[in-house]
């Protein structure tokens, strides 16, 4: 079982740039796809991001794709999402998921979940 914890957070202004991280304990995150998900208040949790767990592919939202970068570091235990030329529209809480099913944009088809970061981008 893996235990998530994300960093990385913080506040920004529009059209700057922040990076998560995701560090896994308890299994190496190499064993898993791992996702990015986000919950802006009052509203859903959404897919952003994920990274099969062989080979690296990635795939994003349509709301980021272009923006944002997914990679892992495997050989740290870490999952890293860049995000640039952010918007106030990103502002959200951002979960790190891992799990087996890397085409899932469901949150319940991800096993493991962090605790989750705070990003707020200001206008």
């Amino acid at each position: 079982q893996a235990q998530l914890v994300e960093s990385g957070g913080g506040l920004v202004q529009a059209g700057g740039s922040l990076r998560l991280s995701c560090a896994a304990s308890g299994r190496t995150l190499s064993a898993y796809d791992v996702a990015w998900f986000r919950q802006a208040p009052g509203k859903d949790r959404d897919f952003v991001a994920a990274i099969r767990r062989s080979g690296g592919t990635t795939r994003y939202a349509g709301s980021v794709k272009g923006r944002f970068t997914l990679s892992r570091d495997d050989a740290k235990n870490t999952a890293n999402l860049q995000m640039n030329s952010l918007k106030p529209e990103d502002t959200a809480v951002y979960y790190c998921a891992a799990g087996y099913n890397y085409l899932s944009n469901a949150r319940y088809s991800w096993n493991y979940w962090g605790q989750g970061t705070q990003v707020t981008v200001s206008s």
